[in-house]
């Protein structure tokens, strides 16, 4: 089954036997935007046809942020993949749209170790987002080989940004959402995921 097979969490949830919890765990942490980005992201919701393309949303919100952040982190070893396949078995294998891995001793060309996958809202829907989501976040957390480390997701829309970690065999979704309206908050929000993403890589 590819990822876009899992039409809600729920699903993922009990194929992979997982447990599912709702708490607010994300502390942001403050990260300097510049200038240029802040006139880009305003002028691409001020000018930009974004409602009937999926692929401007993510060329105009989603992937100028999270570059932005990276941008911070990637003489830290990580990478920030764009629609780089995901493949575990044949359950569990697709595309996400973005994901944050180990840069390989090989090269930026090969595809490491994935910590944080990233899943665009497709018309807002976010239940089949977070379906898509979390078992991309399973097949993660199955390459990796190492189940007690912590996988995160994302599920956003590019106005609206919602967050996931999975841990073992517990899923736990933040209750609070962000917004690109406050971009200094949603900015803290993914930086403290690509902060816990560098944890994790000093663990591995």
């Amino acid at each position: 089954m590819s990822f876009s097979s899992y039409k809600n969490i729920r699903s993922v949830i009990k194929k992979f036997n997982l447990t599912y919890q709702e708490n607010n765990y994300i502390i942001p942490q403050n990260l300097a935007i510049s200038d240029y980005l802040r006139g880009e992201i305003e002028f691409s919701l001020r000018e930009v046809v974004l409602e009937n393309s999926e692929l401007a949303i993510c060329e105009n919100l989603i992937y100028p942020i999270l570059k932005e952040i990276w941008k911070n982190y990637y003489l830290e070893d990580y990478m920030l993949w764009s629609h780089e396949a995901l493949e575990y078995d044949e359950d569990l294998s697709g595309v996400p749209d973005y994901t944050i891995a180990q840069r390989s001793p090989q090269g930026k060309v090969i595809f490491d170790r994935p910590y944080l996958v990233i899943v665009e809202a497709k018309k807002d829907n976010f239940t089949e987002g977070w379906g898509e989501c979390a078992a991309e976040m399973v097949a993660a957390q199955k390459i990796n080989e190492s189940p007690e480390q912590t996988l995160f997701g994302i599920v956003s829309n590019g106005k609206i940004w919602e967050f996931g970690k999975l841990s073992l065999d517990r899923f736990v979704k933040n209750i609070k959402s962000y917004y690109i309206s406050d971009l200094d908050e949603l900015f803290g929000a993914i930086n403290y995921l690509f902060d816990q993403c560098r944890l994790q890589l000093g663990n591995g």
